[in-house]
């Protein structure tokens, strides 16, 4: 009986096998992200630094409700802006037997209520028996808010009853409510939006934030990022770069500013990263150095 030479089937089995693209490729990193200038920025950042080193990345926009889903259910792998101890409490405490907390990369987070800084008031207090200045709320002269269901816009809800505020909270976007600013500093009329910090707006115009007496939105918060379950096994060196990233006012405000100032985030986010390769390249050697 003649044998069968199986080397040369074994041999182009191995080659059709591995040259398939999807054979033992491992499936593209999916960040989700909320339509805050901050969770744009870095996710579009952390997209460029894993695609230089030959990672796959999709980033998907999703509402925060959903993004807290989306880990406990491994249909998204990475939230790289996540506010506690305070804003985002209500939504770990729901999801997290089922995702992972880990480091702190920006210390001090803050939102509220803010106005220019022309306009004579220090308080949230000061703003009631006041709303017949701010319109009717439905003119850009109301109390403008962003996204329903965000965090921020539930505490808004609250700080009004808190504070017994005659005021129409205006369902609206991050975008839509700049715009309102921007429209309504020009000609230095009153505003009253809400917003956090980190954020660009600080930078372009001269704002503050009305004192909060009654503690309404909370201590000042730390910003993490999260992952799905098994993240951290599945990408163990991902895990170790993202958990030596940290940023401060300088860092972050400037790559925040070159996205927004970009024609495309993508493209702002490759600019900063190239004029801040140093720290950078500090964060994926971190690791490195630590284990010699």
């Amino acid at each position: 009986m003649r044998r069968l030479n199986l080397f040369p089937i074994l041999g182009a089995f191995l080659i059709t096998s591995l040259g398939a693209p999807s054979a033992f490729a491992k499936d593209p990193i999916r960040i989700g992200l909320n339509n805050w200038a901050e969770a744009i920025a870095v996710s579009h950042m952390w997209q460029q630094v894993l695609e230089e080193k030959g990672y796959e990345v999709e980033l998907k926009t999703v509402e925060k409700a959903i993004l807290y889903t989306g880990l406990s259910t491994d249909a998204i792998d990475l939230a790289l802006e996540i506010w506690m101890p305070t804003t985002d409490a209500a939504y770990y405490d729901r999801f997290k037997e089922d995702i992972d907390l880990h480091e702190s990369w920006y210390h001090g987070a803050r939102l509220g209520l803010v106005v220019p800084a022309y306009m004579g008031i220090g308080s949230i207090e000061d703003l009631k028996d006041k709303a017949a200045t701010f319109g009717d709320g439905r003119s850009s002269d109301g109390i403008v808010g962003i996204e329903a269901g965000s965090s921020l816009m539930e505490m808004t809800e609250q700080a009004i009853k808190a504070y017994g505020l005659d005021y129409n909270l205006m369902i609206s976007s991050e975008v839509a409510m700049i715009s309102a600013l921007d429209r309504a500093y020009r000609q230095e009329k009153p505003v009253v939006v809400t917003l956090w910090s980190p954020h660009w707006v600080f930078a372009k115009y001269d704002l503050k934030y009305l004192e909060d007496p009654r503690n309404a939105y909370g201590a000042a918060d730390d910003i993490h990022f999260m992952s799905r379950k098994g993240f951290g096994e599945e990408y163990p060196e991902v895990l170790d770069w993202l958990n030596a990233w940290d940023m401060g006012d300088d860092s972050l405000g400037s790559l925040m500013a070159e996205v927004n100032e970009a024609s495309s985030p993508e493209e702002g986010a490759r600019t900063w990263i190239a004029a801040n390769r140093p720290l950078v390249d500090g964060w994926l050697e971190s690791q490195a150095s630590a284990q010699k």
